[in-house]
C-alpha cells in the first residue's frame, strides 16, 4: 500500500489560456483528479461519496512555481500526509520532468451527507488511510 499517487496529463488547447499556458483554475482539477486515483488506489471507487458521508475540501494552498503550456506532459501527484478523525490532508505537486510546476496541501473534511456537518472517518477507511502515510 502506498500514500502516494502519480497521475500523467498531456496539456490540451482546452487547459490553455489565448497564451498557450495552463490557465491557474485547471490544475485544481488536475489535482482533484490525482486526489481521485490515490484514494482509488487505496480500494474506495466513489471517493466523493459513501454510504451517509462524503469527503469535501475545506481549505487548499497552492504555490505557483512555472507554467505548464500547450503539449506538456505533465504529471499530478497525491500523498497523504496526515488523518484525523475527521480528516484527512494531502500533499500535491504538478511536474514536468523534475521540474515542480505547482505545489501545495489540500485538506479534505469527512461529513455527513444529509446534514453537512463533520463526521467520523469509518473506522475501516481510517485504519486504511493511517496505514497508507
Amino acid at each position: 500500500m502506498t500514500s502516494e499517487y502519480c497521475l500523467p496529463i498531456r496539456v490540451y488547447v482546452e487547459d490553455t489560456d489565448a497564451g498557450g499556458i495552463v490557465y491557474y483554475a485547471n490544475y485544481l482539477k488536475y489535482l482533484e483528479r490525482a486526489r481521485t486515483e490515490l484514494m482509488r488506489s487505496l480500494g474506495y471507487d466513489k471517493p466523493a461519496l459513501f454510504e451517509g458521508m462524503q469527503f469535501v475540501v475545506c481549505s487548499v494552498e497552492l504555490k505557483y512555481r512555472q507554467p505548464a503550456v500547450l503539449d506538456d506532459q505533465i504529471v499530478a501527484t497525491a500523498k497523504l500526509v496526515a488523518v484525523s478523525r475527521t480528516s484527512f490532508t494531502i500533499a500535491q505537486k504538478v511536474l514536468r520532468d523534475e521540474q515542480v510546476l505547482v505545489e501545495g496541501v489540500v485538506k479534505a473534511a469527512c461529513i455527513n451527507h444529509q446534514t453537512k456537518r463533520p463526521t467520523a472517518i469509518p473506522a475501516e477507511m481510517l485504519q486504511t488511510l493511517q496505514a497508507a502515510i
